[in-house]
């Protein structure tokens, strides 16, 4: 197989895995886990939102967070942005990245944004150019790439039309997003050919749900397309809070236990993102899913 020699892995954990969490975790002890996390090797942590705290109570002390991690040279911290006023939150706790948001499905930009997506486009374009004008890189995220809870298939050629204009606003990275977990390995072949032929390989990056078992094969075949960037969160932490049943993003450790199996470089310590998964373990009242975890938990119940 032609794979790629070294692959990126965006661990969006702190912000996505805990926003579908209801019991709220202390900010000291996020704190501590992002600080953990950046001490695993990895590049690139998203560490909280700035929405507003009745949408997503558990990420109402994201100014506090953003401000009070400790911060390595080596490691890109990102938040998401969803208007102006977000965005003046995340420019005054200094991060280094602004992810928008949006999605190709128009039934799940209503009710993830409270927008149409013709009504989300003004909001984003004067979000993405204020960010440039602070410095900051921007990345976009485009929900239900490959299905939606309420229109199910979404057409590739919508999928192109919304990440096009996205590009035009001059975001720097297009995250395509699998939110319900509904991708199989021939349609993310199907749709990454198409948007391969569209954008940059090395401007795009995949965002695979578990929902059904297939984000790890679903990597695969993107891998063998050339793609080397993927989000994820450790543990298989999160979901999105508006697609029922969509609970578990792709887990980081079972990426990349996959990609070290196979020769693939990372930078990620897999001890060192361990221990950063047990720690938080300890926060979420029900075990996280992802297969790591469960031997690390049958292990200790081994040896107890």
């Amino acid at each position: 197989m032609n794979l790629p020699k070294q692959v990126t892995i965006k661990e969006v954990g702190p912000r996505d895995g805990l926003q579908n969490e209801k019991a709220i975790i202390p900010t000291e002890n996020k704190i501590e886990w992002i600080n953990l996390l950046s001490q695993s090797g990895l590049s690139y942590i998203e560490v909280t939102s700035f929405v507003h705290p009745k949408w997503i109570p558990q990420l109402a002390d994201a100014i506090e967070v953003a401000k009070e991690i400790n911060r390595a040279k080596d490691v890109t911290y990102a938040a998401l942005v969803p208007n102006m006023k977000g965005l003046q939150g995340a420019l005054a706790t200094n991060v280094d990245e602004i992810s928008v948001f949006m999605s190709a499905s128009e039934a799940h930009n209503k009710k993830n944004i409270n927008k149409t997506i013709k009504e989300t486009y003004p909001v984003l374009e004067a979000v993405i150019g204020e960010a440039k004008k602070n410095d900051k890189s921007v990345r976009g995220y485009v929900s239900t790439a490959f299905g939606c809870p309420y229109e199910g298939e979404i057409s590739v050629e919508q999928v192109v039309s919304v990440s096009r204009q996205l590009f035009d606003f001059g975001i720097d990275e297009l995250s395509l997003g699998d939110t319900i977990g509904v991708a199989d390995p021939l349609q993310v072949k199907e749709v990454l050919t198409v948007l391969k032929d569209t954008f940059p390989t090395k401007k795009m990056a995949l965002h695979f749900h578990d929902t059904r078992g297939t984000a790890l094969a679903n990597c695969l075949m993107a891998l063998q397309m050339g793609f080397d960037t993927f989000d994820s969160s450790l543990g298989g932490l999160g979901g999105c809070p508006y697609a029922k049943g969509a609970s578990g993003n792709l887990a980081t450790d079972d990426l990349l236990y996959m990609l070290d199996r196979m020769g693939i470089k990372t930078n990620i310590n897999q001890t060192k993102l361990q221990e950063a998964a047990q720690y938080i373990q300890q926060f979420i009242p029900k075990p996280l899913p992802s297969h790591q975890m469960q031997i690390c938990s049958q292990e200790g119940s081994a040896t107890r």
